[in-house]
């Protein structure tokens, strides 16, 4: 296991803050994994570990190890008339599994597209869109120990998967994920809850009978008019998780802002949009020196260049102060934070 020393990691995260690793390594192989894990500077160092660096913030530069999952690959491994599994790599891009399973007429993941990250961080992160969470087709994940080098199985239920987090989440230094086994489907199920998705549909004359390719170009084409490219500036998506609260809180923020948007729980509970929330506030398009909103989305705090990952987050706890205090939510952040 080769190890690089002081490596930036401007270019490894989409924030693109300027920041950097004590100690550098990539494994591309479950065998490269049990090389790092048994390394004696893997004894003595803190670790990090980096898929697509997609949804994270990186405060400081980190003093330890910073482990990027470059796994690869996407096979067949059972198929029937009705329903295919593929067993794929955690380090292939998200993107470019939607785009191939799409191709193939595969249903399951299409909402999901335009989404940046990895494979492996889609699962730890649970990731979900348009209503689709990517739990509802994982079948089996494979993960490494990061203290005994044992390779490890997790059911879809031994993932824990809950609203963008699962086990690996919350254990993010324990397990490092290797392969990702989804079960897809031959026949049509597309996910129409969002009333843009459909009037899209319809205006491209396919909503009767839409096709995996016809969802995902709908889907992508509104998530361009909203966000920005990975690239395009320094962001991570979305930076706060929608909020959840009580009824009768919901009740009374509708009396104050009858145009809030609200969805009702089976629980009980109401979720009302992050980007509202941040919105309302008036933060969107919001600048403070290197670090604002997105002009078209509040939700995704971004690098305009130059930020460090402390005014980053100095931004952030602004926001989450004054929705605290001026609408009594608590926003927390969906991004995983680092150190």
């Amino acid at each position: 296991m080769t190890f690089k020393e002081h490596v930036s990691l401007a270019s490894h995260t989409t924030f693109m803050v300027n920041v950097s690793a004590r100690y550098f390594a990539e494994v591309r192989s479950v065998s490269d994994i049990r090389d790092l894990v048994t390394n004696p500077l893997w004894q003595s160092e803190r670790h990090y570990i980096l898929g697509g660096g997609s949804n994270l913030l990186i405060r400081a530069d980190l003093d330890g190890i910073v482990v990027k999952n470059l796994i690869d690959g996407i096979d067949v491994v059972d198929e029937d008339d009705t329903s295919i599994s593929l067993r794929v790599g955690a380090g292939v891009v998200w993107d470019d599994l939607v785009k191939w399973t799409t191709e193939r007429d595969l249903w399951g993941i299409e909402n999901l597209v335009l989404i940046p990250g990895s494979v492996g961080g889609a699962v730890v992160q649970n990731i979900g869109a348009y209503g689709v969470e990517v739990s509802s087709v994982v079948a089996t994940v494979e993960a490494v120990d990061l203290s005994s080098g044992k390779e490890l199985s997790f059911t879809n239920e031994a993932c824990q998967f809950s609203y963008r987090s699962s086990v690996f989440k919350s254990s993010i230094l324990q397990y490092l994920v290797s392969y990702v086994t989804l079960r897809l489907s031959k026949s049509a199920h597309p996910v129409l809850t969002y009333p843009r998705v459909l009037e899209d549909l319809q205006a491209r004359g396919s909503a009767e009978h839409p096709s995996p390719k016809d969802l995902a170009e709908v889907i992508a084409n509104i998530r361009r008019s909203k966000l920005p490219e990975v690239g395009e500036i320094g962001m991570a998506g979305s930076f706060f998780k929608n909020p959840v609260v009580t009824r009768e809180q919901a009740d009374e923020l509708k009396v104050r802002y009858p145009d809030m948007p609200r969805f009702d729980l089976p629980d009980g509970s109401v979720k009302i949009p992050a980007g509202w929330v941040i919105e309302t506030l008036g933060y969107k398009g919001y600048r403070d020196g290197n670090v604002g909103t997105y002009d078209k989305h509040a939700l995704v705090l971004v690098n305009h260049g130059g930020a460090s990952g402390h005014e980053v987050w100095n931004l952030a706890e602004k926001i989450m102060n004054d929705a605290r205090e001026s609408l009594g939510m608590n926003l927390e952040p969906e991004v995983v934070l680092l150190p």
